[in-house]
């Protein structure tokens, strides 16, 4: 394939993945991150590896562009110490337990929707009064899209699609509230 040819079905699959979420759940999206960061509350945004960056870039967004208050789970230390404790699979959960409040916003992010860790965050979020976002592509019954109040999905399995879809999403959505 030539690149021309090749740059070009790229981009076709970036805009198909852009053009496929509904307004209307951006739309929710807000809303609850505007009720949560009125009441006191915060966001938390979660993901592993290049959804951890994105997770990272979004909530200095919402902090500083938004001033709304986000974090993200990527020390080193709070991820192995957690994960070391208690297993890879639970160390989204338990860094939960220990920093999120009732009425925060879980931002969960999982290209695959498979990712255990990821998966058993969205159950303990859940399970403590969290509002849970979830961000997902590849099959549409991932775990995880089934897991949300608003599940945002991408239908790609091309990790850097999603990946870039589920950040153009979240950083709309951070320049829609910096301009409220």
């Amino acid at each position: 394939m030539q690149s021309k040819s090749y740059f070009r079905e790229y981009f076709k699959i970036i805009e198909r993945g852009l053009a496929s979420v509904d307004p209307g759940q951006l739309e929710q999206v807000t809303t609850t991150i505007r009720q949560s960061h009125q009441t006191g509350r915060k966001i938390i945004v979660v993901g592993n590896g290049g959804s951890a960056a994105i997770a990272s870039h979004v909530a200095v967004d919402f902090t500083k562009a938004a001033r709304i208050r986000a974090i993200n789970f990527n020390e080193a230390d709070l991820i192995t110490c957690f994960a070391n404790d208690y297993g890879y699979d639970k160390w989204v959960a338990m860094a939960l337990e220990a920093y999120a409040d009732k009425g925060d916003v879980a931002i969960l992010i999982s290209s695959s929707g498979k990712s255990p860790n990821i998966v058993n965050g969205a159950r303990k979020a859940k399970e403590m009064g969290l509002a849970v976002v979830t961000l997902s592509g590849f099959d549409a019954r991932n775990p995880l899209r089934a897991l949300g109040d608003i599940n945002l999905w991408v239908d790609s399995s091309a990790y850097n699609a999603v990946e870039m879809t589920h950040q153009i999403w979240l950083l709309s959505i951070v320049d829609y509230l910096a301009t409220q």
